[in-house]
């Protein structure tokens, strides 16, 4: 019987099976292509289900072993679960997941064969069960080396962002210069739903003589984890994304090079020519969101079990990215990330709100891959 799954399901499926499939992956480069001089074996992947631990083996066909793991990472394979498949059979399911990926919608419907295969090989949650924030993990070259957690992206699907904007990364502005009426920021705050709205907002305050100065971030573990960046690095991000907002400029490259030319840290010009300050912050807080960081949990500056990410384009190629590059994988991200518009209501940001006296306008940080 033939079910329903979404596209961003179905994204870390095809790169799952691709990865069998192939039994190697090419290292990714700046510009989001692989580097066809540079292939890392794959020996085994090891998968999450609801009810335990999935290891599949690489080998002249696919072994497949259940069980579970116990607290110190050891495996412990369940009797008579192993089973073997034809490597061919992954290449196939991957060709049929890869034709569901490139229909219109959101959702698609997924046959009877290709749902046939998943049960064989023991695959009953699409998106894998993990409390790491990884999708799956790999051993290169040889099935004991260590395992490698990886995040997916798969740019046929939608993508779950680097930073996911929420309310714990909403920044400060506040609302100085002359002090509004109570029904004037009625009037600010009841301008339409349009998709420039938070941007006409901030234009109107302008307009009646207010002005935003950037004041703080609005949840005390995000602030700290910025910190960690730079004791200034909130204040540059909150430039950028109100730059965002008022100029139309989302990749964080370009909206990077703005910020070089408006210096809002007030550095010095050698400081910013020679040694690239800003790009570098960037780069650094951009490996630490792919890495582990969150908004709302605390940052101390180690690596989750998240080590590298998996990327598929929009052709099914699929490409790594792992921390022991750490240059290509920071230059990949700064190259290929955007700043994003989160939901007014959901995340509450883009409205003049009263506190402790004054009147406060939030703006909210999210991140995520590009498309193409």
């Amino acid at each position: 019987m033939s079910f329903n799954a979404t596209k961003r399901e179905l994204g870390e499926i095809y790169t799952f099976f691709r990865l069998l499939a192939d039994g190697v992956v090419a290292m990714g480069t700046p510009q989001a292509v692989a580097d066809e001089g540079e292939r890392w074996p794959v020996a085994m992947i090891q998968r999450e289900e609801h009810d335990g631990t999935r290891r599949y083996y690489v080998g002249e066909d696919i072994r497949t072993v259940s069980g579970s793991l116990e607290k110190n990472g050891i495996f412990l394979p369940r009797p008579d679960s192993e089973r073997h498949f034809p490597r061919e059979d992954f290449a196939t399911a991957a060709t049929l997941v890869l034709d569901l990926l490139k229909l219109p919608g959101e959702e698609v419907e997924v046959d009877d064969s290709l749902e046939a295969f998943l049960d064989a090989v023991c695959i009953y949650d699409l998106e894998a069960r993990t409390d790491d924030r990884t999708d799956f993990s790999i051993a290169f070259w040889h099935a004991d080396a260590p395992l490698m957690g990886f995040a997916v992206r798969c740019r046929l699907s939608p993508m779950n962002p680097l930073l996911d904007g929420g309310r714990t990364a909403n920044l400060k502005f506040e609302q100085t210069g002359i002090k509004f009426a109570v029904p004037t920021v009625n009037k600010i705050n009841a301008l339409p739903e349009a998709p420039n709205e938070v941007a006409d907002r901030m234009l109107m305050i302008e307009r009646l003589g207010g002005v935003l100065k950037y004041a703080d971030v609005a949840d005390r573990v995000f602030r700290c984890n910025l910190l960690m960046i730079d004791l200034h690095f909130p204040r540059m991000l909150a430039e950028m994304v109100r730059l965002m907002h008022l100029e139309g400029i989302t990749r964080v490259s370009e909206l990077t090079e703005r910020i070089r030319e408006i210096n809002p840290l007030k550095i010095k010009d050698e400081l910013i020519q020679k040694h690239h300050f800003y790009e570098y912050k960037m780069k650094q807080f951009l490996m630490a969101l792919a890495l582990g960081m969150r908004p709302a949990k605390i940052y101390n500056g180690t690596d989750s079990a998240v080590e590298g990410m998996l990327l598929t384009d929009g052709k099914g190629e699929v490409i790594c990215y792992h921390r022991s590059r750490y240059q290509v994988f920071a230059n990949f991200l700064f190259q290929n990330t955007r700043f994003e518009k989160g939901s007014l209501d959901k995340d509450k940001y883009g409205f003049l709100e009263r506190e402790n006296g004054s009147y406060y306008f939030k703006l909210n940080a999210k991140i995520g891959l590009v498309k193409r």
